[in-house]
């Protein structure tokens, strides 16, 4: 009976925990998150991104506090906890996993970004300078006008569902090698070439057939189901 009830008081703790966590972080798309930067006095906005992909483009007034760094806790301790805090990164993974770790130190109110620096449709500040090139839209028609079927993968080496889908695409890239073009392209090096495509989510799978795409798949996408459509 001891037992029973000292685990039922882990469970309620736990539980607890969890709802104070959901509580506090409240996930919005790109209009809601603007309006509430716009209405917060002097915001704590953090760009949780690697400095690389900060240097090339951030949201006005970001501070760049890389989650995957080693001195994450100790800066964001240096934040006033009793104001709200506002979260992003490229497509909003690690911005999720920022979030949930403010609401651990004590963070009261979290905004994190749906879908990143990606879906943001306010100011940027951009340096042009340091902006990765990449392909041309002429180059990227080029690659596609084909006899063959194309298969186009834009990923990203910060992607956790593109390094899951990387082993597969590398190994269907030397078994059809002759028969289908398998194609991947790094999408932080070719920024303008999705914006100009209007893709705003990682990883992405487009298929052409003489040129025209036939199909697209943004997200991660199983072996089994991609090769469905070949």
């Amino acid at each position: 009976m001891k037992k029973f009830i000292s685990l039922l008081v882990v469970v309620t703790l736990f539980a607890s925990c969890q709802g104070q966590n959901a509580k506090a972080i409240q996930t919005i798309d790109s209009k809601a998150y603007s309006e509430k930067l716009a209405s917060s006095e002097n915001p704590q906005l953090l760009d949780v991104r690697t400095p690389q992909e900060y240097a090339v483009e951030h949201l006005e007034n970001a501070t760049n506090v890389n989650w995957n760094g080693s001195d994450f806790t100790s800066k964001v301790e240096k934040l006033d906890k009793s104001k709200p805090v506002f979260v992003y990164c490229k497509v909003g993974g690690r911005s999720s996993q920022a979030a949930n770790k403010l609401s651990e130190l004590g963070f009261k109110e979290i905004y994190n970004l749906d879908g990143g620096i990606m879906k943001w449709q306010g100011k940027k500040t951009s340096n042009t300078a340091v902006t990765p090139k990449g392909l041309s839209v002429s180059e990227f028609e080029k690659l596609i006008n084909s006899d063959k079927k194309v298969i186009i993968n834009f990923s990203a080496k910060w992607c956790a569902p593109c390094k899951k889908m990387a082993p597969y695409l590398t190994q269907m890239q030397e078994e059809l090698k002759g028969k289908i073009s398998l194609i991947r392209l790094d999408a932080d090096e070719n920024k303008t070439l999705l914006e100009t495509m209007k893709l705003d989510e990682l990883p992405v799978i487009l298929i052409y057939e003489n040129g025209k795409e036939t199909w697209r798949h943004l997200g991660y996408l199983s072996e089994e189901d991609l090769r469905k459509q070949l």
